[in-house]
């Protein structure tokens, strides 16, 4: 258990290290795009980054000339 308990805090910062950047770009595209349900179901759901990174490379279709 103390093995566990010593690693706790390391598996936590990791975890949001991955799942914040992808997140933020999920959500950037999402409000870019004006998807609002992707914008309210990136926002409310965690899946550990999984469905972020299926809006960013399948339903987020970069706009010409907008950067997004």
């Amino acid at each position: 258990m103390f093995l566990l308990n010593s690693w706790m805090p390391w598996l936590i910062l990791l975890t949001l290290a991955w799942t914040l950047p992808w997140k933020g770009v999920a959500l950037w595209r999402a409000a870019g795009n004006k998807h609002l349900w992707w914008f309210v179901a990136l926002f409310l759901v965690n899946t550990l980054a999984i469905l972020e990174i299926i809006y960013i490379f399948g339903f987020s279709k970069k706009k010409p000339g907008t950067g997004l």
